[in-house]
């Protein structure tokens, strides 16, 4: 269940602690000028995003991950389909997809953190509810 709720968390955009509020305030990755821009806090639950100051520097682990394992797929995809192609050219598809999915990784990567530290509780969901 915990997995759920982390995977809906992240391919949402959600507040990771009650799955109501935004995190990003653009929901498109691909909106360059605001890639970086996060909500100061849920319009939920209150939960604060930036817990200190540098809090998502974590997040380029996390990063670093997806990243790799988007090698490790492309990698597959050259060994058992494209291994005819020339291997320049197969770099230069993966250089130019990774940098594609940059913007999707970086969001996925703070999402992600964000997760790592903030459990879904779904006391925090029903507050907005209660508070009417």
């Amino acid at each position: 269940m915990k997995l759920a709720n982390i995977t809906y968390s992240t391919l949402t955009n959600k507040c990771p602690r009650c799955h109501q509020g935004q995190v990003f305030k653009e929901a498109n990755p691909y909106k360059l000028g605001k890639m970086f821009s996060l909500h100061e806090k849920c319009s939920n639950c209150e939960l604060k995003y930036e817990r200190e100051p540098s809090f998502f520097y974590g997040a380029m682990y996390v990063s670093y991950a997806l990243t790799s394992g988007w090698f490790i797929v492309w990698y597959l995809i050259y060994l058992y389909f494209l291994s005819s192609f020339d291997t320049l050219y197969f770099a230069l598809i993966v250089s130019f997809s990774i940098l594609l999915l940059s913007p999707l990784t970086l969001r996925l990567s703070r999402l992600l953190w964000l997760n790592f530290f903030y459990g879904f509780n779904k006391k925090f969901q029903q507050q907005k509810i209660n508070n009417k």
